[in-house]
């Protein structure tokens, strides 16, 4: 299930490229199921961050093998958009995004 137009691409062959601006991004396991849909306003320094820890914060992250980004304003409003999209059809939430506090409505 690919949630954004984006191309899916390979994690760590690319994360390391991506702009510095705002938008949302989707993780996928090695099977390609969505993990967590997240958002920031520099997606630059966010992957720097996670291509730099290896997702150390995050356990289940560490299971990022592909993603999806869209550039965005609207990050936070995009966010849970997808999120909704994402719950809708599956009657869930991402499994990485079901270790945070997520607002939906």
């Amino acid at each position: 299930m690919e949630l954004l137009e984006d191309k899916l691409r390979v994690w760590l062959d690319s994360a390391k490229f991506v702009k510095p601006h705002s938008g949302v991004y989707v993780l996928y396991n090695r099977n390609k199921e969505p993990i967590f849909i997240g958002e920031t306003n520099n997606m630059e320094r966010t992957f720097t961050e996670y291509v730099d820890s290896e997702f150390s914060e995050s356990e289940c992250k560490q299971k990022t093998q592909f993603y999806q980004r869209e550039f965005t304003d609207n990050q936070k409003e995009r966010q849970l958009q997808l999120i909704e999209v994402f719950k809708s059809e599956t009657g869930m939430l991402p499994i990485c995004n079901s270790e945070i506090k997520v607002e939906t409505n």
